[in-house]
């Protein structure tokens, strides 16, 4: 640990919090970032959980900034800066304390070190291509739902069950073609989420950690900005700081057709930088003879009784092709191994 990072002398305080090859607008936002997502870890601690009296006294959510220094054993001056997104530089060590300090999980660290620069790494860019040899696999999944996402959770391919289930996402124009954008610019009423209110907030959670990884840059801003205009919930949501790794977990969703269907996602990294193919598997046998009527049925619907329903051609049924498809504009790439 520093004197800098102990609090010895404030003039030794120097340096950068943010590593890597990062423009100067990145790092200020980068800063910003930090900023929150410490001040959010820590107001949700309260005193009593570490052992130090409430008091009567108290005004701040949760710990105050000199009980997190204390406890982690670093300055409060340095913690100070460190939280006001100050450029100071910041060990992995000390980084370490906080982390303990403000009981984060794995991914929370891991978002923690990004947003401080540590490690200094190349950052990958969000995929936006798939290898040649994903839609031959998304096809062979069949009758397994399964599609391939981004870390933006924009939707590059899909195979026919996929598309027979989430036609209002497949079918989507580019630039919409983002499961983000469905789940919160769509009525709730029509949500493809039976508990919506619990799968939401996972889901900008899990966001979070990818949009640490693109700090400064134009796309991700512009899309984080878009959401926030557009929805409310999502702009609480994201205000919150929540940070949780993408997992495997049973989803219950409902279709206007084959009513509720309880889904285990299971995700599976690809060679492409940060593209990840999901597998829904049925859950239970009512869910697995739901899908397997699904291949019977010519035609399905979208929306709900309050919007009223749409009607389209079950790319499953009798008379598809049964092939898998790729979202407008992404391209194809070859696997080099």
């Amino acid at each position: 640990m520093s004197a800098g990072e102990r609090g010895v002398a404030s003039g030794s305080v120097v340096g950068s919090a943010v590593g890597g090859d990062v423009p100067v607008a990145g790092h200020v936002v980068r800063r910003g970032e930090l900023s929150a997502f410490l001040r959010s870890r820590r107001e949700r601690i309260g005193p009593a959980e570490v052992g130090l009296p409430v008091g009567s006294r108290r005004r701040t959510p949760g710990l105050r900034r000199e009980e997190v220094a204390q406890l982690a054993g670093v300055g409060v001056t340095w913690y100070t800066w460190l939280e006001q997104g100050r450029p100071i530089k910041a060990s992995a060590q000390v980084l370490d304390a906080v982390a303990r300090t403000l009981r984060m999980d794995v991914p929370e660290r891991e978002h923690l070190y990004r947003l401080a620069g540590i490690p200094s790494v190349a950052l990958p860019e969000v995929g936006d291509c798939v290898s040649v040899e994903v839609p031959v696999i998304l096809a062979a999944l069949d009758p397994l739902p399964a599609a391939v996402y981004n870390a933006r959770w924009d939707v590059l391919a899909w195979n026919a069950s996929y598309a027979a289930l989430f036609p209002s996402v497949t079918m989507a124009p580019r630039g919409e073609c983002n499961v983000m954008w469905h789940v919160f610019t769509g009525a709730l009423c029509c949500s493809p989420f039976v508990d919506a209110p619990a799968e939401m907030p996972r889901l900008v959670a899990s966001l979070r950690p990818a949009f640490g990884r693109h700090i400064g840059e134009p796309a991700w801003s512009a899309f984080v900005a878009r959401l926030c205009a557009a929805s409310g919930d999502f702009a609480a949501m994201w205000a919150r700081q929540d940070v949780a790794a993408a997992e495997s977990h049973v989803k219950r969703m409902r279709h206007p057709d084959l009513g509720e269907l309880r889904l285990m996602s299971t995700q599976m990294a690809l060679a492409v930088p940060e593209t990840r193919m999901t597998v829904y598997t049925s859950v239970d046998e009512a869910t697995r003879a739901e899908l397997l009527r699904l291949r019977s049925v010519p035609w399905l619907r979208t929306g709900c009784p309050e919007h009223g329903y749409r009607r389209y051609r079950n790319p499953v049924g009798p008379d598809a092709d049964g092939a898998a498809g790729v979202a407008p504009g992404v391209s194809a790439a070859v696997t080099m191994v």
